[in-house]
C-alpha cells in the first residue's frame, strides 16, 4: 500500500487535483550556473527567431513558410511547389536529429530550445516575477481577495502579456505571408486589410491564452513530444536525474541538523528541503525519477547544488546522469541505437546536400496539350502542340528567353512568337509548336530533349514525348 501511494504520481498529473481542477503551478524564480547559461541560449536564439524574416540575402526572406501561395525559404534558400521533396526530406532530418538527441540527452530540447519553454520561462514567467514577486508573494495574491493591488497587479500583468502576445503574432505572421507583406499592410493601415487584421488578431489570442492560462500544459498534455520519451529513453540516456543512491542510502532522507554524522546514521546526502520540487515549472518531485512532465530545464539541479553549497555537502545530487551511471557507475557509451540514428542522419544529410547541388534556379515543365493528335505539315512535316511552364526561382528576371529543340533535330515555334521574360520569383506560361521531319522520329512515341536559354545561355534542359504516326517508313 505505501508503495502505491509513493506510485500515484504516475497514474496521475501533477497540475490536476483529485477533484479534477487545475492545480496552479508557482515555481520559485531560478539561479544558479544552469540558469545562466539557458538565459544566453534563449535570448540568442530569441533574437534569431525574433529577426529571421527581416532578413534578406540575395533578395530572398531568411526565412518564410508562405503555405497560401506555397512557397518556402529555409536560410534564404527559396523552395517552390516542384521543390517539394527537399522540403519533405528537410523535415525528416530534423525529426530524426530531435530523436538522435533525445536518445542520447533526454528531453534536453524542451528545456533548452523549445521556443514555448523559452518564451514562458524566459519572457513570460519573468515579468511574472517582476510584477507578481516570486512564489511566495505569487502564492499570497492568489488566495488575496481581489482588492485594488491585485486588480493592478492582474491588469498590468494581462495588459504586458497582451502586447508581447501580438508582437510575437505580427512576427509570426511575417514568417506566413513574408515580411513586405507584411510591412505593406502596415503602411496600408489595418481597416484595408480586414482579414488579416481579424487572423492577427487570433494569433494573439491564442499566444495570449497559451502563455497566460495553459501555460506548462502545453509540454504535460497538448506536445506529443514527451510521449516519445518512453520510446526514445533508455537507461543508457543523459537526463535531468537524482542520485537516489546518494541521496537516500539506507534509512532515506533527513532533515538537516548541523554537526550530525549522516553517514553514521546511514541517511543519505538529500536534507528534503523540497527546493527542487519548489522551483520546478511543471511541478513534479524529481526525486520520483524520469516523468513525462519533466522537460530538462536543469532548474532543479541549480537549486539542489545551491543547498549542498550551504551545507557543506557534495553538489550534483540531481545532475545530468544516466540510470546506469547512478547504479552501476557507468560511464557515457555510444551504444549501437545511437550509432544506427546517427547513420540514418548522416545518409538523409548527405541526400539533402547532393540533391540541393543538383536543383536548378529555373525550373521548366513542357508537355503536349492533352486531347490533341499530331497534325501533318507539307508531305514530311509533323507538328504537335504543347503548353510549357517556367518558374524563376530566382530575386532577378530572367530575359530573352526562347526554347529549342536539342534532339532530334527540329524546330520550336512559339504562339507568341518571340522571346519572353520570366519575371524573378515567378511563373511563365504559354503554348508552343514543335516540328519534326518524320525522318528523324522513331516510332509513334518519340523522346524529345530541348533546351531554354537565356540569350545564348542555356539555363536548363527537359525532356517531353513527340506524338507521330504509326508505320510511316
Amino acid at each position: 500500500m505505501e508503495n502505491q501511494e509513493k506510485e500515484v504520481f504516475r497514474d496521475s498529473i501533477g497540475t490536476v487535483t483529485e477533484e479534477g481542477k487545475r492545480a496552479w503551478i508557482f515555481p520559485k524564480k531560478p539561479s544558479g550556473r544552469y540558469y545562466e547559461a539557458r538565459k544566453v541560449v534563449s535570448y540568442v536564439l530569441l533574437a534569431i527567431l525574433l529577426i529571421s524574416p527581416f532578413i534578406k540575402i540575395n533578395g530572398n526572406q531568411f526565412m518564410m513558410f508562405n503555405v497560401l501561395e506555397r512557397r518556402f525559404n529555409i536560410f534564404a534558400l527559396p523552395f517552390w511547389p516542384q521543390d517539394f521533396h527537399l522540403f519533405v526530406i528537410s523535415m525528416i532530418i530534423g525529426v530524426v536529429f530531435v530523436t538522435l538527441f533525445t536518445v542520447v540527452f533526454g528531453r534536453i530540447f524542451c528545456g533548452w530550445i523549445c521556443p514555448q519553454t523559452i518564451f514562458m520561462e524566459m519572457v513570460f514567467r519573468r515579468i511574472e516575477y517582476w510584477i507578481d514577486g516570486d512564489r511566495g508573494a505569487q502564492i499570497r495574491l492568489s488566495k488575496q481577495a481581489w482588492n485594488a493591488e491585485k486588480i493592478r497587479k492582474r491588469l498590468t500583468k494581462w495588459f504586458v502579456f497582451f502586447v508581447i502576445s501580438f508582437l510575437i503574432a505580427n512576427v509570426f505572421l511575417a514568417y506566413l505571408i513574408g515580411s513586405d507583406t507584411l510591412m505593406r499592410y502596415i503602411t496600408d493601415g489595418p481597416l484595408n486589410h480586414v482579414s488579416t487584421l481579424i487572423s492577427l488578431l487570433i494569433f494573439t489570442a491564442v499566444f495570449f491564452f497559451v502563455f497566460a492560462w495553459f501555460r506548462e500544459q502545453v509540454c504535460i498534455i497538448a506536445c506529443p513530444y514527451g510521449r516519445l520519451q518512453g520510446v526514445l529513453l533508455d537507461n543508457k540516456s543523459i537526463v535531468v536525474a537524482y542520485d537516489h543512491k546518494r541521496g537516500e542510502k539506507t534509512k532515506g532522507r533527513k532533515k538537516f541538523r548541523k554537526n550530525e554524522n549522516r553517514d553514521e546514521l546511514g541517511y543519505g546526502d538529500c536534507i528534503d528541503c523540497s527546493q527542487c520540487v519548489n522551483v520546478c515549472p511543471t511541478g513534479i518531485d524529481i526525486r520520483n525519477g524520469t516523468q513525462l512532465e519533466c522537460v530538462n530545464c536543469t532548474a532543479c539541479i541549480d537549486a539542489c547544488d545551491e543547498i549542498m553549497e550551504k551545507v557543506n555537502l557534495p553538489k550534483g545530487l540531481i545532475r545530468y546522469a544516466s540510470e546506469n551511471n547512478i547504479e552501476k557507475k557507468e560511464r557515457f557509451r555510444f551504444t549501437p541505437r545511437m550509432k544506427g540514428y546517427t547513420a540514418v542522419l548522416g545518409i538523409l544529410t548527405a541526400v539533402l546536400v547532393g540533391m540541393m547541388f543538383l536543383r536548378n534556379e529555373v525550373e521548366a515543365t513542357i508537355l503536349r496539350l492533352p486531347g490533341q493528335l499530331y497534325e501533318h505539315k507539307g508531305e514530311s512535316i509533323i507538328s504537335n502542340v504543347y503548353t510549357y511552364k517556367l518558374i524563376n526561382k530566382t530575386v532577378t528576371d530572367i530575359e530573352d528567353v526562347h526554347i529549342e529543340l536539342m534532339e532530334p533535330e527540329g524546330s520550336v515555334k512559339l504562339v507568341s512568337g518571340e522571346n519572353f521574360v520570366v519575371p524573378q520569383q515567378g511563373m511563365s506560361q504559354g503554348s508552343l509548336f514543335i516540328e519534326i521531319d518524320k525522318a528523324f522520329l522513331d516510332d509513334d512515341k518519340t523522346r524529345l530533349k530541348l533546351g531554354v536559354y537565356s540569350g545564348d545561355e542555356l539555363i536548363e534542359t527537359t525532356t517531353t514525348n513527340f506524338l507521330g504516326p504509326r508505320n510511316y517508313r
